[in-house]
């Protein structure tokens, strides 16, 4: 008995002891790949490219719409310079045939004025002729009015440079210098554009050298600041 002990091999505590479950054996030493990106780890890299992408296309729609603006701003003065250009040149086309009618409406006048006071009251032609020159200036000057063309007569009323010409100075005595004293040939303007300038004599300053008044209202070369252009 003794001997069948002494055969049978002892046990160690925990050698070869075994809990149901294989143990992994020993071998070389396992890597592990590294675990790949997560969209949240690349939700940050797409957003700043997408970012620029959107602020390049905002860059790019305020410069479209700058130059539309500009656009529709040019295209605006185009059209209200082209309206006024089409105003004007229906509002000033007659200038030139206005301007010719002038001088039939001086021979007009003078006409009336030769005749008037050679016994008119006697002769009953001159009367009538009288009359009907007269009846003639109205009418002419009844279609000026239509047309937009009025008479200038500045009699006893200040010197404007740019709508009246100056034929001579005098002096007179109670009389303000620069103020019309005498109408040589009355002027007309068209709408707001002058035709022709009156042509007219000015009260000058007696104790002056003649070329205008005290308030300096005359130019030194009276009737050359005159604007004739239609």
């Amino acid at each position: 008995m003794n001997e069948s002990l002494k055969n049978q091999p002892e046990n160690f505590p925990g050698e070869h002891e075994t809990s149901g479950v294989d143990q992994p054996s020993a071998g070389p030493e396992q890597t592990q790949d590294p675990p790949a990106e997560t969209p949240a780890q690349n939700y940050s890299g797409r957003k700043t490219e997408d970012q620029m992408r959107i602020e390049l296309l905002e860059k790019d729609l305020e410069k479209a719409k700058d130059q539309m603006l500009r656009a529709m701003a040019d295209t605006e003065n185009m059209r209200k310079r082209a309206a006024r250009e089409r105003e004007d040149a229906t509002k000033f086309a007659i200038s030139g045939f206005a301007r010719d009618l002038l001088s039939v409406a001086d021979n007009l006048r003078r006409a009336i004025e030769a005749i008037a006071g050679q016994g008119e009251q006697e002769d009953e032609r001159l009367k009538s002729l009288i009359s009907g020159i007269e009846a003639t200036e109205r009418e002419m000057l009844s279609v000026f009015e239509r047309n937009g063309i009025r008479k200038i007569e500045p009699l006893n009323q200040p010197f404007d440079p740019n709508m009246h010409e100056v034929m001579f100075e005098a002096v007179m005595e109670g009389q303000t210098p620069g103020t019309i004293c005498q109408l040589v040939q009355p002027g007309y303007v068209l709408h707001d554009r002058l035709l022709r300038p009156a042509r007219v004599g000015v009260v000058k300053d007696g104790g002056g050298s003649g070329t205008g008044g005290t308030n300096g209202d005359l130019p030194p070369e009276p009737g050359h600041n005159i604007d004739t252009q239609v």
